[in-house]
């Protein structure tokens, strides 16, 4: 074996095939290795130092003591039998020092011409262990063509693979691309291998745009994806949090009939149900299974999970229930998830008794997470004393609380304003080594702002920044809420351009509360501005957004703009509810559009959206007031019976404010025909009108009224 290296040697010292082989490589393609000025390759392959130095000497000596050392030591590999490696590591008593780049470019050459591909694979994985052959791209160029010439592509891919990664380090991956594509010119096939080992790179390096690049190049080459090219787009997208790239490469790929495996299905349903529509998340669920996937009880707890966060409880509970009807037994997590759901919903009694479950089987027990999301439900609803006997329990039990264990329970104590219990926990986790996080200070600067405490609140986010806390968007948004609460909008975009500057990206929350605050001060040039801000940055307006802003322009007396905000709120997929409808039927009935306001709030009844108590008396008094009392009948009409008693009554009680005793009348009289007894305030309010407007046959006539129903 160590002779066939030395007739190498001898041959490569005469100017032989490797760099005859490297020189066809490079005139096969000339405007990319010869533009001095506009290829980086260049810089790389110092093509003129490899075919116009003669071999001298030394060069000679090195390179036949280096095959030499490789021929034994791949020798003494094979010769193990426990070896089990792929690609045999060589372990040469030779500093890499002592070789040159160009003398490890021979020795390939030589090795792979005359001892095989794994000879100079063996020296190759040896080579790029140190920084100074790692990036040598002429050293990857031409074992790949020997790898070539001999027909071995499998390892020709591994190369090429290898050479992505490593010119990754250094900022080189699209001339690595580049090169990859190049090697097909050559002769190498390529395959949805090819583009696997691509795109895999690619992506896990953050470039999904060059990755869909390559994946169109490579099919216009003639490569036929696989699953694997289709789910590794996915599952790039997926990482980055762009539900909609991913969902467009994951429609792609199910109508090719490719299934992904439960791993991946578990990652796209916990990211669409964090960043996109819950019925998108259920329809692809569907799909897969229809398509062969077969659920564990991972995906379905995961999809439960993402329900849960998003509210939708019953269709969890119906979701656990399937897994169970199949045969799966759902663990602690998916009971777990399903008590958290319920406990921010507000449902601490089903939770409870979930919990209960959990706490009386066998197999399961409560685990922190469990105890954590009971403690953190009986908190926000202010029920400290049953958080604080969860606590001693959970204790009991040899469980450990964690920082979200205390920060729940320092929630709470903020809350109800009981500070000194709140710095107390803090303490505590100082004491057991839990670092407070950026929830944990968030909680207790919510509770302080929300009592008043302005200052305080501002002193603890500096002392939490001292010790490396960093806020984040809700840290900025409370404390923009906050002054715009005392009318400091100044204050509140400080806060948000110093929000920005720190590269935190607001969310519509932070937009709408910007928003309200200059809709309350009727500035709506600003307030649009802003919104359409929101918009251009991808954000989609809220159900509050656009009620903030119909508000501003229902103030502002501007009904026409406030009806373009409404018509828009299909567009962003948000539904109007009682106050978005009663901002904008007040602002009609402002301008006197009556006919308008009947109908929008006609609409609203039909629809099953119960009007507030403001938006009925504003429609009934207007009609009044305009003399049109039985049409004020007929949408009052339309409300259940407890309802209609306490508008009527509060209308009664308005319309004799006004001194319109003679309407007030004909309601006081339909009030006494729904129910016998009429409330003292609204009675006394009626006698004192039908007094002081001297109608004594209107007091008449009621006393009659009421001493005859009363007979």
């Amino acid at each position: 074996m160590i002779s066939f290296a030395f007739h190498r040697l001898y041959r490569l010292q005469h100017f032989t095939a490797s760099t005859t082989l490297l020189n066809g490589l490079l005139f096969s393609y000339p405007h990319q290795f010869f533009n001095f000025n506009s290829n980086p390759f260049w810089r790389y392959t110092q093509f003129h130092s490899f075919t116009t130095n003669p071999l001298s000497s030394d060069f000679d000596s090195v390179v036949r003591r280096v095959c030499s050392l490789v021929s034994e030591s791949y020798c003494k590999v094979q010769e193990n039998t426990h070896f089990k490696s792929r690609h045999p590591k060589l372990k040469l008593p030779i500093d890499s020092e002592c070789l040159t780049q160009e003398q490890a470019i021979t020795v390939v050459a030589s090795l792979a011409d005359e001892g095989g591909s794994m000879l100079a694979l063996s020296f190759f994985y040896w080579a790029i262990g140190y920084v100074k052959f790692r990036h040598f791209m002429r050293l990857y160029i031409v074992l790949a063509i020997y790898l070539i010439k001999n027909g071995n592509f499998e390892r020709t891919h591994e190369v090429m693979h290898c050479m992505l990664r490593n010119f990754c380090e250094v900022g080189m991956l699209k001339e690595a691309v580049d090169m990859v594509f190049e090697m097909q010119n050559q002769g190498l096939v390529l395959n949805a291998g090819s583009l696997n080992s691509v795109v895999s790179v690619v992506t896990e390096m953050g470039h999904v745009e060059m990755a869909e690049k390559v994946f169109g190049e490579m099919c216009d080459r003639g490569v036929c994806p696989d699953s694997f090219c289709f789910e590794s787009m996915v599952v790039a997208y997926c990482r980055t949090g762009r539900v909609v790239e991913a969902d467009r490469w994951l429609s792609a790929m199910l109508e090719r009939g490719f299934l992904v495996d439960n791993a991946t299905c578990t990652l796209i349903l916990s990211v669409f149900c964090e960043k996109g529509s819950i019925n998108r998340v259920l329809s692809i669920f569907n799909k897969l299974i229809e398509l062969g996937l077969a659920p564990n009880v991972i995906n379905y707890t995961c999809l439960i999970n993402g329900l849960c966060k998003k509210g939708i409880i019953k269709h969890a509970f119906e979701l656990l229930e399937e897994m169970v009807r199949k045969g799966l037994k759902p663990n602690v997590f998916t009971h777990t998830a399903l008590i958290d759901g319920l406990c921010k919903k507000g449902w601490m009694d089903k939770a409870f008794r979930l919990f209960l479950k959990l706490v009386k089987s066998d197999n399961y027990k409560p685990n922190v997470h469990t105890y954590t999301a009971m403690i953190a439900g009986y908190c926000k609803q202010e029920k400290l004393n049953r958080a604080e006997m969860l606590l001693s329990r959970m204790q009991e039990q040899e469980l450990v609380p964690n920082a979200n264990t205390y920060t729940a329970l320092i929630d709470g104590y903020c809350k109800v304003g009981n500070f000194d219990v709140a710095y107390k926990l803090l303490r505590v986790m100082d004491e057991k080594g839990l670092a407070p996080s950026t929830f944990t200070y968030n909680a207790v600067i919510d509770g302080l702002c929300k009592k008043g405490r302005v200052q305080e609140a501002y002193q603890m986010l500096k002392k939490g920044m001292q010790i490396g806390i960093s806020p984040d968007l809700v840290t900025y948004t409370i404390l923009m809420s906050q002054s715009c609460k005392l009318g400091d909008n100044g204050q509140a975009f400080a806060l948000f351009s110093k929000m920005v500057k720190a590269g935190i990206g607001p969310d519509m929350h932070t937009y709408t509360t910007l928003i309200a605050a200059l809709c309350r001060q009727k500035k709506m040039k600003d307030s649009e501005k802003l919104f359409d801000d929101a918009v251009i940055l991808g954000l989609i307006p809220t159900k509050e957004t656009c009620t903030s802003m119909i508000c501003g322009y229902c103030r502002d007396k501007n009904v026409a703009m406030a009806k373009k905000y409404f018509q828009r709120m299909g567009e962003y997929g948000c539904a109007p509810d009682s106050l978005t409808y009663g901002a904008l039927i007040s602002g009609l009935c402002k301008e006197s559009k009556l006919d308008e306001a009947r109908d929008l709030y006609n609409s609203m009844v039909d629809k099953g959206i119960p009007p507030c108590e403001v938006t009925r008396l504003t429609v009934a008094y207007e009609y009044c007031k305009n003399n049109e009392p039985t049409i004020t009948m007929g949408l009052l009409d339309k409300l259940e019976k407890k309802l209609w008693v306490r508008t009527v009554s509060t209308l009664v009680r308005k319309l004799c404010s006004e001194k319109k005793v003679n309407v007030a009348a004909l309601f006081f009289h339909k009030l006494l025909d729904k129910q016998q007894s009429v409330d003292r305030v609204t009675l006394a309010a009626f006698m004192s009108a039908c007094y002081e407007s001297n109608k004594y046959d209107l007091v008449s006539s009621m006393n009659e009224r009421i001493t005859k129903d009363f007979d």
